[in-house]
């Protein structure tokens, strides 16, 4: 092949795959939910050599899917039509950490957790955790606007950028990674950037802030008789400055994780609703979390973890419902968000939209934003319209923090106007006039 020639010529031979079975591991997506085809996979090292690769592509008249870690939940970074899948995991520089700023530079393939593990020897931490974070790389994260366990306290990933180096479909480069505190000169590019799912430009780095580490943590699971005292007690709890995460699941849910985990439950009485708190600061929370939780009268019991390894397990009890659904088979998964006071009422909305296989769910209560797993339906396609149109009439999201992918492109009219979808598309061709990245991802074909 002409193209795999001229690439290697940028990459080196060893980095551009060829062999189907190879390249069919990167053309599923980890729940393989969303399998496709790759005509080849290129591993470039550098932002030079993405460029170089692009160009080639742009030249040859052949799309391009930018991937990541493969983490995505929405087959936003999974080849569907022999296109060149572009795996930027080989971008994995980390910049010295700038204590003054409290900011480094990260390239696009460095890992959540080696990016956390690289502040904390500097006395700092990155604020966005997922339960992802061995697997999940900054490119991606960026890409989606990924949001996780701590959004509560610091945000989203769109509050941690503050530099953006890409490369258009062409082979050129945009965007500076000086971190500037202040910089009012003209469009926000990195801004476009985030959440784009690489259908703008391919990001090669990124500068990130930071956060300073926080010595001591408070973690406690509560019970509830349903999701509208849950949703009580986060109003009360966001009074507690220290507060980090609010994550909600429910009973169902916590005997399969607990089967599957070999996990004891929290309390020896099961309750429908659970929240797990966390509060995080330089001094003792404790004490002000229990002062808190005291004066919340739908509180039915707690669990407060008295050591790390007691906190590991509460956190396991959330953050393992992923790995469980995925052990009874491929799910049907939905991201969506409303507004908190109305997640009460959208919860039950799920429930009943789901009448056949199996229902988990679980989310970050504070953002109300509920992740929705449903395992051997036979009518996936009404559940998903049923929930979708819920969330929108709900004033709320079709995709809170996972992006719009394939999944979800031909329902972004529920929360998008046709004057912001034909914005969208203008966007589109302004930097990628071809239509070489991403094809049918954000925007359908």
């Amino acid at each position: 092949m002409a193209l795999a020639r001229r690439l290697a010529a940028v990459v080196g031979v060893e980095h551009v795959l060829t062999d189907p079975a190879v390249c069919a591991g990167f053309a599923t997506d980890w729940t393989g939910r969303y399998r496709g085809s790759a005509a080849l996979v290129v591993r470039p090292a550098d932002r030079d050599q993405v460029a170089g690769v692009l160009s080639e592509c742009q030249e040859s008249g052949v799309a391009v899917v930018p991937q990541g870690g493969n983490t995505g939940l929405v087959g936003g970074g999974v080849p569907h039509n022999g296109e060149v899948l572009l795996n930027l995991t080989r971008l994995d520089s980390l910049g010295p950490v700038d204590r003054a700023a409290r900011q480094v530079t990260a390239g696009a393939g460095v890992r959540l957790s080696a990016l956390r593990a690289h502040a904390g020897d500097a006395g700092l931490d990155f604020a966005v955790d997922i339960a992802a974070r061995d697997s999940a790389t900054v490119g991606g994260m960026v890409a989606t606007n990924a949001g996780g366990l701590r959004v509560l306290r610091w945000g989203s990933m769109r509050e941690q950028v503050a530099g953006v180096e890409a490369v258009l479909a062409d082979g050129s480069r945009v965007g500076s990674l000086a971190g500037l505190g202040k910089d009012s000169t003209g469009y926000d590019l990195a801004g476009g950037l985030i959440g784009s799912e690489g259908t703008l430009a391919v990001i090669t780095a990124v500068r990130l802030r930071l956060v300073p580490s926080v010595a001591r943590r408070a973690t406690a699971t509560l019970a509830f008789a349903s999701t509208a005292d849950a949703v009580a007690a986060v109003s009360e709890l966001r009074a507690v400055p220290s507060l980090t995460s609010a994550e909600v699941f429910y009973d169902d849910g916590l005997r399969l994780v607990c089967a599957h985990r070999d996990l004891a439950p929290p309390f020896p009485t099961a309750y429908p609703v659970y929240l797990l708190v966390e509060c995080a600061d330089d001094a003792d929370p404790t004490e002000a979390l229990g002062a808190a939780v005291a004066d919340i009268p739908g509180v039915l019991d707690t669990a407060l973890a008295v050591d790390e390894a007691a906190r590991r397990t509460l956190w396991t009890h959330r953050e393992a419902h992923t790995e469980t659904v995925n052990s009874l088979g491929t799910p049907l998964k939905l991201d969506v968000g409303v507004p908190v006071a109305h997640a009460a009422a959208f919860e039950r909305e799920i429930r009943a939209a789901v009448a056949s296989g199996t229902l988990v769910l679980f989310g970050h209560l504070a953002e109300g934003n509920f992740h929705v797993n449903v395992v051997g339906a036979d009518d996936e396609e009404r559940i998903t319209e049923t929930i979708l149109r819920a969330a929108a009439a709900h004033g709320g999201t079709i995709s809170a923090e996972h992006g719009v992918g394939v999944a979800k492109a031909a329902w972004l009219s529920l929360t998008r106007s046709p004057a912001e979808r034909d914005l969208y598309a203008a966007i589109k061709h302004a930097w990628d006039p071809r239509g070489v990245l991403n094809p049918g991802v954000l925007i359908p074909r």
